[in-house]
């Protein structure tokens, strides 16, 4: 187990790579812990919870809602928790999200940590202090941004993922290369699913590198009101798909890239989208679904990157270098039927 540490504007956390979940007790006081992780994860990993405090979630996004944080706290004051307490979020990005959430204003803020068992919680959603809940259709709606203690990463946690949740990881590790790292992205292109899932020395490398590009926006800008906003390339869109039809975040920022590198390509000249339409498919993500304009407008028109009537769209200059442009709400339903136009052509 290596350990580093990456240092915010008010705190610091250790970042355990290479750990294990049973020296988890190591670095934190079993007494004063509870872990909070989802009814899988528990049965997959039951030994490994032994003696240990334990409030177990129902499993899905659906349950990343306010009445889950109020039973969370509910049972934490039960088990008498204090600010003395640890919380420690063990599971995918929707554990990450509520422990952070609800650690953050227990008795007004307690530390916590995760233990991230999804490749799409090591790379992206375990990152950066964005802890939150959804609110009806709208994604992430309401929560803070606050800095986890450490992060614990156990990668024999991935053996029990299903391949649908590989391709939901390698999303955000796509998008991380699209904006911000061109030899990552050839090196994806070189790659596909299936030998980066058997190759684990070359897995770690890009997990690691991952954190690296994350950990290092996040620091320059942990409060996004620059740089940290190129972290949304795909989302807009893939958000406003999330929530109104049945895919996977992996699978619905997918999409979300696919359209902002064919508006990339309009708008900047951007030649690659072909490219990154490629990669994705290689990673066995979606790349191209009809979706109803008006239904997804209504949620994407209320998206947290709009100001007053214009949205902060993340597009592509050149593999490798996103930009953050300013769109008028208004042209993007055009812009969606342009595209659903131009990828379904006979309709």
């Amino acid at each position: 187990m290596k350990k580093k540490t990456f240092r915010f504007s008010s705190s610091a956390v250790d970042i355990y790579l290479g750990a294990s979940l049973s020296k988890l007790g190591t670095i934190v006081d079993k007494k004063k812990t509870i872990l909070v992780t989802d009814e899988n994860i528990f049965k997959a990993h039951k030994p490994k919870f032994r003696n240990w405090n334990v409030i177990t979630l129902k499993p899905g996004e659906e349950y990343k809602i306010q009445p889950t944080a109020d039973a969370i706290i509910e049972q934490l004051i039960a088990m008498e928790a204090d600010r003395q307490s640890i919380l420690v979020g063990i599971g995918g990005g929707v554990i990450t999200d509520i422990t952070g959430y609800v650690a953050s204003i227990f008795m007004r803020g307690i530390a916590f940590g995760f233990v991230p068992t999804s490749l799409l919680a090591m790379v992206d959603a375990s990152i950066g202090g964005k802890n939150g809940i959804d609110v009806g259709e709208y994604k992430n709606m309401v929560g803070v941004i606050r800095q986890p203690s450490f992060l614990f990463y156990d990668y024999s946690l991935l053996k029990t993922l299903p391949q649908k949740e590989w391709s939901n990881g390698f999303a955000e590790i796509i998008k991380h290369a699209c904006i911000l790292d061109r030899s990552l992205f050839t090196l994806l292109e070189a790659q596909d699913l299936g030998k980066v899932i058997k190759n684990k020395k070359l897995l770690s490398t890009i997990i690691e590198r991952n954190l690296q590009i994350k950990s290092g926006v996040v620091k320059k800008d942990e409060f996004e009101k620059g740089d940290r906003k190129l972290l949304n390339f795909g989302h807009t869109l893939g958000h406003a798909l999330e929530t109104q039809y049945e895919l996977t975040h992996g699978q619905a920022v997918s999409l979300g890239m696919v359209f902002a590198s064919w508006l990339s390509a309009q708008l900047n000249g951007f030649k690659d989208a072909a490219r990154v339409e490629e990669v994705l498919a290689n990673y066995g993500l979606p790349t191209r679904a009809d979706f109803d304009v008006d239904k997804v407008f209504k949620i994407l028109k209320m998206d947290k990157k709009r100001v007053s009537k214009t949205m902060n769209y993340v597009l592509l200059e050149k593999l490798g270098k996103g930009k953050i442009q300013s769109l008028p709400v208004e042209e993007i339903p055009t812009y969606l039927q342009r595209y659903l136009s131009f990828i379904n052509p006979k309709k």
